[in-house]
């Protein structure tokens, strides 16, 4: 009897526009499990500030790469796709179907194309970068990705300097961009795959934005960000939500600049996102603008 070959549905699209709750339901439905594709839900230290899952959502659906690394643990798109591989292949061992989730293009490339190999960096340009950077700041890593890699600018997380430098490194070491080593030839996955991007008109979007990051702030995201001050220099603490919460713990800005701030830098992001998942033409699109989770389900489940 021939063995049905397993289903994965990739729900992606920019933050705040309710992919959670779509994932959770659809799991829910196929009685499945979820795999989330976020780079920062995966730390345990980090919560309010990466609006990670609540606790009725964790307990409905089983989660995998939610709250179970430390920010001291380097994580990258090549250790996603070994992780997301060996997770899919241990739930298609008991169930058909599987969701994946998450706001993170790269992590969900890297599970459905594969990533290739980033060429070897002499440590030499490795070190002048990084004295650059420590001399010079963020602007000066962002003013030269802008100008000189354009096409990686136009989607790359602005604020990160890990993924600025390493891009910056690419660059030098080899003359063209690090996208460049990611438009290898595609990995045969042994599943299927759907893709459904969630999507809504940017000034639907930007209020939801901008009353998550109010909750966020209610909840108590700089009590959050205070108690993971020892790790302020790790990439993952390098982000929309934290950065913006030390500067006003350091006294450079005022606390209403701050969340200012974050809705700004929120917003950028979405875009951001939205700019990468749109030029992949695989991606079903459902407008959340005007229908309920349920419906948004519904849709989901009529796609092959």
């Amino acid at each position: 009897m021939l063995k049905i070959k397993p289903t994965v549905y990739i729900i992606a699209g920019p933050t705040a526009v309710g992919k959670t709750a779509v994932s959770v339901e659809l799991a829910k439905a196929l009685n499945t499990e979820i795999i989330s594709a976020d780079s920062r839900q995966c730390f345990s230290e980090l919560s309010i500030g990466v609006a990670r899952p609540s606790q009725a959502e964790l307990a409905a659906v089983p989660h995998y790469f939610i709250g179970n690394h430390s920010v001291e643990t380097d994580i990258n798109a090549g250790y996603f796709e070994k992780y997301a591989l060996e997770k899919a292949d241990a739930v298609f061992s008991k169930k058909d179907k599987l969701v994946m989730v998450g706001g993170t293009g790269l992590y969900i490339r890297a599970f459905c194309e594969g990533i290739d190999p980033m060429p070897v960096i002499d440590l030499a340009i490795r070190a002048e970068i990084i004295d650059n950077y420590e001399s010079k700041g963020l602007i000066w890593l962002q003013s030269e990705l802008k100008h000189r890699d354009p096409a990686f600018w136009e989607t790359a997380e602005q604020s990160n300097p890990q993924r600025l430098m390493r891009a910056l490194e690419v660059l030098n070491a080899t003359g063209q961009s690090i996208l460049v080593f990611r438009t290898a030839e595609k990995k045969q996955r042994p599943f299927n795959i759907i893709k459904i991007g969630l999507e809504m008109p940017m000034d639907q979007l930007t209020l939801r934005i901008n009353s998550r990051v109010d909750q966020m702030m209610q909840d108590g995201l700089i009590d959050e960000v205070q108690s993971v001050t020892q790790y302020r220099s790790k990439s993952a603490l390098q982000t929309v939500g934290y950065k913006e919460v030390f500067e006003y713990l350091d006294g450079t800005i005022s606390k209403d600049a701050a969340i200012q701030q974050i809705k700004h830098h929120t917003r950028q992001y979405a875009k951001r996102q939205m700019t990468w998942f749109k030029k992949d033409a695989e991606f079903k699109w459902i407008n959340m603008a005007s229908q309920s989770v349920e419906a948004a389900l519904q849709e989901v489940l009529s796609l092959k």
